[in-house]
């Protein structure tokens, strides 16, 4: 009898070992089936680690045909690998595109020893020496310059300025006609990978950058 049950014993416990590798990967398939045929969406239910909002699928920068101040044409790939905070332009700056061109500044510098691992960028589809500036006081207080390219050359000092056709700014930069306050994390290879908003705090966007940044050889 207790031959029996020790045989008995030892198929269930065959059994499980066997079959508890069939039952992951019989899952995983099906899991993996209803994942690619769009039915479920893994990132909604389970969530991300980052604050900003993953940029699905991610744009190539250098598919916008950007131009660098002085109308020559730029491939991102030419400049050594870093991550870029970029802020989209228009023919005006206002209220909101100061906002982000002064906390995306701030970011920067709060980064520390990790400051050269980052650069900034605001690409427009109007040159800068064009762009209106539109506000009589900066986001710390002091009164604003009149002249956007004055702004620049004083209070963004370090930061890269392109310019692209509209039609491709519309294509790159499709959030930002949603949200105007929105900018953008593009990784070391020029893929605009993350977008952010003003609802998104200053603490979360360091927090998604120490993430990256120590999770990145570049």
């Amino acid at each position: 009898m207790e031959t029996s049950d020790q045989t008995r014993n030892t198929r269930l416990i065959f059994l499980s070992i066997v079959g508890i590798p069939v039952m992951v990967v019989l899952a995983a398939t099906w899991l993996w089936f209803f994942v690619a045929r769009g039915d479920l969406d893994l990132v909604a239910i389970l969530g991300t680690s980052n604050h900003g909002s993953l940029v699905q699928p991610a744009r190539s920068l250098d598919e916008g045909n950007l131009l660098d101040t002085t109308g020559v044409a730029f491939n991102y790939s030419d400049l050594p690998p870093q991550w870029t905070f970029l802020v989209p332009g228009k023919e005006s700056c206002g209220v909101d595109c100061e906002k982000l061109l002064y906390f995306t500044r701030q970011i920067h510098l709060a980064m520390g020893k990790e400051l050269g691992r980052i650069r900034r960028f605001y690409v427009s589809d109007s040159a800068v020496f064009e762009t209106a500036f539109d506000i009589d006081t900066l986001s710390d207080k002091r009164p604003a310059p009149s002249e956007f390219e004055q702004y620049m050359d004083v209070e963004q000092r370090g930061m890269k300025t392109f310019t692209l056709p509209s039609d491709k700014h519309a294509s790159l930069f499709a959030e930002t006609y949603d949200d105007p306050t929105t900018w953008y994390l593009v990784d070391p290879a020029g893929w605009i990978m993350m977008s952010y908003t003003s609802e998104i705090s200053y603490k979360q966007v360091i927090a998604d950058l120490k993430f990256l940044l120590k999770n990145s050889s570049e």
